[in-house]
């Protein structure tokens, strides 16, 4: 079950942060940058919290965690650039 949930949350933030990217949109972007917390708290579970994990497992979900962080910082620099715009 969580893992299903996990799906959609990744699914609608991949979608929202592509969209808020391509179209330099800050309400995308900034729904986006909202959906990586769950996303990387469930990946903690999975790394940290889930009661059998294999060594695969571990080391594929602290990337994607680092991954999340290095995307965070990066979204985070996306909306500052897009906030100091000016859109005519």
């Amino acid at each position: 079950m969580m893992l299903f949930l996990y799906l959609g949350i990744e699914v609608i933030r991949i979608f929202f942060g592509s969209k808020g990217n391509l179209c330099q949109r800050m309400l995308p972007l900034g729904i986006s940058l909202a959906l990586t917390f769950p996303a990387a708290m469930m990946a903690s579970y999975y790394l940290l919290l889930q009661t059998y994990v294999l060594r695969l497992e571990a080391v594929t979900n602290a990337i994607q965690l680092l991954f999340y962080g290095s995307e965070m910082l990066l979204q985070v620099l996306t909306l500052v650039t897009f906030s100091s715009v000016n859109i005519y």
